[in-house]
């Protein structure tokens, strides 16, 4: 109970805070609408579905990114693993493509691509790609010693080291980059909904900013916000499922 009364407390006193400012007119409604007024147009939206429907295409396509990212990231954390000589070969590629914002790409895919899913699922696995791989390929190369000697003394050839004491050991690493990985996708998501959608969450607050709707535009925000909680609370019970030892931590 007390866990659960600090973790809101800070979320009441940032309303408390907005409520008094919109009381007493610090700022004009038309900057930053009451709290009734975000709560009014939330629950039209809600009615309407127009929310929901925003809100599941940016989820769909999150996900959809996040699961090419991360069978990406286990190809390539493998096939570096098992062939030392091709990883060499395009460790330097990989780098360049780390260090280059996604959204800096939306131009060229809308070029090549035009304006549909394909150039925003390529933004979403290009902003999730690496903080899974690197992760993952970190927890398998750092993999203790001693355990794959016992492994080779017992006969295990190099994919089953892979599946029986690679994987196991990575595994909390693994998790790590998966959850930095999605809030990454959820950042990369909205950017390119901005620029190049017409529909999702990122449109939503872009076309309410042109209609000079600051409501809408703040219940976008918040939207964000929970859905970015949701998500990193269902990695959170996948740790805690999948890592028992973790547990207290948690």
């Amino acid at each position: 109970m007390k866990k659960a009364i600090s973790y809101l407390l800070p979320f009441l006193v940032v309303l408390a805070l907005w409520q008094l400012v919109t009381q007493l007119g610090l700022w004009s409604s038309y900057i930053l609408p009451s709290p009734e007024r975000v709560c009014a147009t939330a629950q039209k939206l809600l009615q309407s579905g127009e929310l929901a429907k925003h809100t599941a295409i940016s989820l769909r396509r999150i996900l959809l990114g996040f699961v090419c990212a991360f069978g990406l990231s286990c190809l390539f954390s493998a096939v570096g693993l098992l062939f030392p000589r091709l990883r060499a070969a395009y460790s330097g590629l990989l780098e360049v493509f780390r260090h280059v914002p996604p959204l800096s790409l939306i131009p060229l895919l809308i070029l090549w691509f035009g304006i549909g899913e394909v150039p925003k699922a390529i933004v979403i696995i290009l902003a999730s790609f690496f903080p899974i791989y690197l992760n993952m390929d970190d927890g398998f190369r750092c993999c203790d010693p001693k355990l794959l000697e016992v492994g080779r003394i017992l006969g295990m050839n190099r994919w089953t080291q892979l599946r029986k004491i690679r994987l196991p050991a990575a595994l909390p690493g693994i998790l790590t980059g998966m959850k930095v990985g999605m809030g990454y996708s959820l950042r990369a998501i909205i950017g390119a909904e901005m620029i190049a959608a017409d529909s999702g969450l990122g449109y939503l607050i872009l076309d309410a900013q042109a209609m000079s709707r600051s409501d809408k535009v703040i219940i976008g925000i918040l939207t964000i916000g929970a859905l970015g909680l949701v998500l990193d609370g269902a990695f959170t019970l996948l740790t805690w499922l999948c890592l028992p030892w973790e547990r207290r931590r948690l």
